[in-house]
């Protein structure tokens, strides 16, 4: 296993060959990424709805949830990948000077705008394939709900929750590159997504689930009555729109995600170990 001094290091060897990447290539690769994001998303949705749709058994619910959504992290990390909120690393290619800050800006563009293809597919197909009518609606109930959720936000606890979040994504795979065998990984990314998923934190690339998911739901009148059976507000559904998945989610959620991967981890550990600082 690698020590806490050489993880630096590893990272920025492993941003210098995103920093290089073609463009088919971070395409195909983000589209993937976000596919498998989604995939432990809609996972996990499908495992928890019925503890998520009750005020006593959410918190239960948001720990069975995040059981599973780390699967999607594993297929990025082990399988190969491009996803936006663990390139946020990147970061210390650009201070070790290994790469400029437009090669760094480049892909993450890419990446993000295909990372949000690949979890738009997903959504698509989930609403095909009739998941959502699963429990009696009560999925796609859900699903409006945690959409619904996200885009009731303010900018504030939508930044700090994106911060909160993608801190701990890439210590998830900060503990990847740590591990030197596959079992290793897989533990190493599972711990901190659980807590970020249990937690309820926000996930930009998640949320381009999440959120298309809702509002899709959101045109099932069948889904809508079910939602308000659990409680959720009719007038929250209001902002179920592209106003609210862009403007009121993505945005700050996305700024904090890069202050949390960027700042929190790859700028603190240049800060402890990057300079040649002692353990």
């Amino acid at each position: 296993m690698k020590k806490p001094n050489e993880l630096f290091d590893v990272s920025v060897e492993a941003a210098k060959g995103k920093a290089n990447g073609s463009f088919l290539k971070l395409a195909v690769l983000g589209i993937l990424a976000g596919a498998f994001i989604a995939i432990g998303a809609e996972t996990s949705n499908m495992a928890s709805f019925g503890l998520l749709a009750e005020a006593d058994t959410y918190g239960l619910g948001r720990a069975l949830a995040g059981c599973l959504f780390p699967v999607g992290l594993m297929l990025v990390v082990l399988a190969g990948a491009e996803l936006f909120t663990g390139n946020c690393l990147m970061v210390g290619g650009v201070i070790r000077r290994q790469f400029s800050t437009s090669r760094m800006l480049r892909n993450w563009v890419i990446v993000y705008v295909f990372n949000m293809v690949g979890a738009v597919i997903l959504v698509l197909f989930i609403h095909l394939s009739g998941q959502l009518h699963s429990g009696g609606d009560l999925l796609g109930a859900v699903t409006l709900k945690i959409a619904a959720g996200k885009v009731n936000l303010s900018f504030v606890s939508a930044l700090v929750s994106g911060i909160m979040c993608n801190w701990l994504v890439c210590l998830g795979v900060w503990l990847a590159y740590a591990a030197e065998t596959f079992a290793g990984k897989i533990l190493g990314i599972f711990f901190p997504i659980w807590l970020f998923v249990t937690s309820g934190f926000e996930h930009s690339v998640a949320n381009m689930y999440y959120i298309p998911a809702g509002i899709l739901a959101n045109t099932n009148p069948d889904y809508v009555q079910k939602a308000v059976e659990i409680g959720v507000k009719p007038e929250s559904l209001d902002a179920l729109n592209l106003q609210g998945f862009f403007v009121t989610n993505l945005i700050p959620v996305t700024i904090g995600n890069i202050i949390g991967g960027a700042v929190f981890v790859s700028l603190a550990y240049f800060i402890a170990y990057g300079r040649g600082a002692q353990k």
